[in-house]
């Protein structure tokens, strides 16, 4: 349960010395940088735009090249490639790749040069593919489509909207060109996308019958060839297939550069790395011969850094601790079981300055809690298993995975433990089994009870939980109190409470209504009684005197604390938030049971069998996504709203580290 301390570093450092101390610094990754010295007349920033725009645009132009040997040089991956993580390359294999960026540079640009020609193969095979299509009504025509005719004649084409026969075209003609005697129409091809025509008719008389066709929409075709359709076609389809083999070499050699994918890696984090330090280069206040560098850094690493740079650099490096009221970035740092937890925390905010780190309590909660709601035995046996063969198996996956599933790996032993507790195996699946199959039935007795027989008994044990949850936080906020010198608050925001709700709780436990609820009489002696109405009364008007207690209007502060006090009905509501403990336990119990029931309908047979794994492995498979989802839905909110509620605010700025943010691959160090 810790935020790491953190200190300022300054460094000034020869001039010529800059880029090695920054690729030092981003080596080791332990330093946020954070310039505290602007300029002024000795110092001042140098432009590094251009070049930091450079090495983006360049590792930018090699992410689309791989992008490319994915489409055409696929990368065959498991199904579980994702959680492999990125991969440890050695220092000489980097620097290789860094002698030889230039050809990789070509290379790159060769690939996105072929996928660009490819494309522009396949437009043009779209385009003849449409001229082809829109050919195709005219193939019946024996001569060239600009068949100008004769001395005397003249042949136009055109199209009809609609199925036209030969009589109705003669008769527009009639009607609309009487005078014209010397032409003859032909009908191409006929369809829903019109009719086709060729006339043959006397030069003078072309324009007057093509205006009487127009009177009926015709219209000259969009286009045109200079040979017969036919052997038009014919043409445009071999030009069509040299497009393809073109296309076919084009990815057989794009297919050959995919054993240069790992260099291209390489060279694309080389460029982003180099384009991170030219950002932070762009930043550092420069005289004619030194710069200027701040920022921050853990102090557990504070000496390690130091003593690097100092060894190896003429250079002046400046520990100090931060001002009062300079705040912070914030880095956690928790054992091995509570980190697990940290993405869940992160989610919600990191500490502010002044607030402890609550992960480690936090994910004791978290773990308990979750396994309640999912509560069998298998379904954690299971859970726990993938997470941690998951584990094993892929050591260098990403943080946020890796944190994420050995969380669910601690929840799915908490659930196994529940699950013994409760008697819960696959719901009832050792009952139906036996009783099923074998004829006698066997069972799996519980270590403490069965929740399905007596769900009150664990209605009540949850809202002991929620109550010894919501006290845990309050808790933490007196601690808060008290680490900051707050005596004042530590009594009136915390012990007043703990008093009233305490003494509430005594008052309570007597009555008919607990009593009807757990099935169970409490009586105290007399003693006890008095003192939980003594503690509650004092409570109750300590916090009515004293919520309000910075307010000097008597009548005002009265008010506020008899507001605060009314805060009792938001715990009472925060209590019952609990019960979703039981909910969620018996949702898993009776699906389970649901389930082993419907697979069992069909009896002891070779069909009541196979319908039996069928039903069981779908069913069981469904209920463990559905209730472990909702598990964690609902463990969140515990931690988020009720828990959190009471003494955590967050708002915390996460460490940033000036570091090697690579995408492909880390490089490992010497």
């Amino acid at each position: 349960m810790a935020v790491l301390q953190m200190q300022r570093i300054s460094i000034c450092a020869l001039k010529k010395n800059r880029k090695a101390i920054l690729e030092k610094l981003q080596s080791m990754g332990v330093m946020e940088i954070n310039q505290i010295l602007g300029e002024d007349d000795a110092f001042h920033t140098m432009d590094t735009t251009n070049a930091r725009s450079n090495f983006e645009k360049a590792a930018a132009s090699v992410d689309r090249a791989l992008e490319v040997l994915q489409i055409y040089a696929p990368e065959k991956k498991s199904l579980f490639a994702s959680l492999a993580g990125k991969e440890l390359v050695d220092q000489g294999r980097y620097r290789q790749v860094i002698r030889d960026k230039e050809s990789l540079a070509r290379i790159a640009n060769q690939i996105q040069s072929l996928d660009r020609e490819r494309s522009e193969e396949k437009s043009e095979i779209l385009k003849l593919e449409n001229s082809i299509e829109s050919l195709t009504p005219w193939l019946p025509l024996e001569v060239p489509m600009d068949f100008k005719g004769t001395e005397h004649t003249e042949m136009f084409l055109g199209i009809l909207p609609g199925e036209w026969n030969m009589e109705q075209i003669y008769t527009v003609t009639a009607e609309k060109a009487p005078d014209a005697q010397g032409f003859e129409v032909h009908i191409v091809s006929a369809g829903q996308e019109g009719t086709f025509l060729s006339v043959f008719c006397l030069k003078e008389e072309a324009r007057q019958l093509e205006e009487a066709l127009r009177s009926r929409g015709f219209a000259r075709p969009s286009q045109m060839v200079s040979q017969v359709p036919d052997q038009a076609k014919a043409e445009m389809e071999a030009e069509i297939a040299g497009h393809g083999e073109r296309i076919t070499e084009i990815e057989k050699e794009l297919e050959g550069f995919g054993g240069r994918r790992q260099e291209l890696r390489l060279l694309a984090d080389y460029y982003r790395v180099r384009a991170e330090k030219y950002e932070v280069l762009g930043t550092l206040p420069q005289s004619e011969r030194t710069f200027f560098l701040s920022g921050y850094v853990p102090v557990k690493y504070a000496g390690r850094l130091q003593t690097a740079l100092e060894k190896t650099y003429d250079c002046v490096v400046d520990v100090e601790e931060l001002k009062e009221d300079e705040e912070a970035p914030v880095l956690l740092h928790n054992n091995s079981f509570s980190e697990s937890a940290e993405g869940i925390l992160e989610s919600y905010g990191l500490p502010a300055k002044g607030e402890v780190d609550p992960t480690t309590i936090m994910s004791v909660f978290y773990v308990f809690l979750f396994g309640l709601m999912l509560s069998d035995a298998a379904y954690g046996i299971i859970v726990s298993l993938a997470c941690g063969v998951a584990l094993k198996k892929f050591p260098r996956m990403g943080d946020g995975m890796r944190k994420s599933l050995k969380l669910f790996f601690w929840c799915g032993l908490s659930t196994l433990f529940w699950g013994i507790m409760f008697g819960g195996f696959f719901g009832d699946l050792v009952d139906v089994v036996s009783r099923t199959f074998f004829g006698q039935q066997v069972s799996l007795p519980a270590l403490w009870f069965i929740p399905l027989n007596d769900p009150m008994k664990l209605l009540v044990y949850s809202m002991l939980f929620g109550l010894i949850h919501l006290f845990t936080g309050l808790g933490i906020k007196g601690y808060m109190c008290i680490k900051e010198k707050k005596y004042m608050d530590f009594f009136c925001d915390v012990v007043l409470w703990f008093l009233f709700l305490i003494g509430l709780i005594v008052l309570f436990l007597p009555t008919d209504i607990f009593a009807s609820v757990a099935q169970t009489k409490i009586v105290f002696p007399a003693a006890v009684n008095l003192l939980g109405k003594a503690s509650a009364i004092v409570g109750a008007v300590g916090i009515l005197l004293m919520s309000g207690r910075e307010n000097k209007n008597f009548g005002l502060r009265i008010a506020l604390g008899a507001y605060d006090l009314y805060n009792v009905t938001g715990w009472l509501s925060d209590v019952l938030s609990y019960s979703r403990l039981l909910a969620l336990g018996l949702a898993t119990g009776v699906i389970a049971q649901v389930v082993n029931q419907m697979g069992s309908m069909a009896g002891n047979s070779i069909f009541g069998i196979i319908l039996f794994i069928v039903v069981f492995i779908v069913g069981h498979t469904l209920n463990l996504a559905i209730n472990l989802l909702g598990a964690y839905v609902h463990t969140n909110r515990l931690q988020y709203v009720e828990f959190f509620g009471k003494f955590y605010e967050g708002g915390g700025r996460a460490f940033n580290p000036f570091k090697e943010n690579t995408k492909y691959a880390d490089i490992k160090e010497d």
